[in-house]
């Protein structure tokens, strides 16, 4: 049953995840199996498949929309089990930019990865990510942007972090079309992942070496 999920959410499909999610938690499997033997596995493989080339954004969008349903169907129970999470990361598009497909692409792929998501949504300015910071307490922040007009966001909000002194207390994580490794170092950034999949994977990677 739980390979079935598994090849579902490769396939991208939607509505086998969600059936095969329903019927493993009538049939008593642990919803945190579910997850990590099916899902979270899954969206490691369809990562590794992207990064290798052998999938592409569409493909990728569409496994994660199934595991996006399955997560739906499964949430409230892991909420039940006192599932904890493999880490917490709040997500945003940098003030001045609108654009939300890549970072909506990088919180589904994180979810999937056993991640709490905080989404704040686009256009946010640095004072929302800090007081969302302060609330959450995440493992990461995530910083998107489209446009080479707004790359200077990041480095303002990245700077207004040190400036009230948390900078400390999270890892940065920037991503985006015009974004690169250099200027990920020029402006301070922990991490920077050219696409979703590597996202999580470097996130993942970076809890398992603390």
């Amino acid at each position: 049953m739980l390979t079935s999920i598994y090849d579902g959410v490769i396939k991208g499909d939607l509505q086998s995840v969600k059936e095969g999610v329903a019927q493993a938690l009538t049939a008593g499997y642990d919803p945190s199996d579910i997850l990590t033997t099916a899902m979270t596995s899954a969206m490691e493989e369809v990562g590794r498949r992207f990064e290798n080339e052998e999938y592409y954004i569409p493909e990728m969008l569409i496994a994660a929309r199934a595991m996006h349903g399955g997560m739906e169907i499964l949430r409230p129970h892991l909420a039940k089990t006192d599932a904890e999470p493999v880490g917490k990361v709040v997500l945003g598009t940098v003030k001045g930019d609108l654009h939300d497909i890549g970072k909506n692409l990088v919180g589904m792929i994180m979810e999937g990865a056993g991640f709490d998501v905080v989404d704040l949504g686009v256009d946010i300015y640095p004072e929302k990510f800090i007081e969302a910071i302060r609330q959450h307490r995440p493992d990461f922040v995530g910083l998107s942007a489209l446009l080479t007009t707004t790359m200077p966001a990041m480095r303002t909000t990245i700077d207004k972090f040190k400036d009230v002194g948390i900078r400390s207390q999270t890892v940065v994580m920037v991503g985006g079309a015009p974004i690169n490794q250099a200027f990920a170092d020029e402006i301070g950034a922990d991490i920077y992942a050219p696409n979703a999949a590597s996202a999580a994977r470097k996130a993942i990677e970076m809890l398992r070496r603390t």
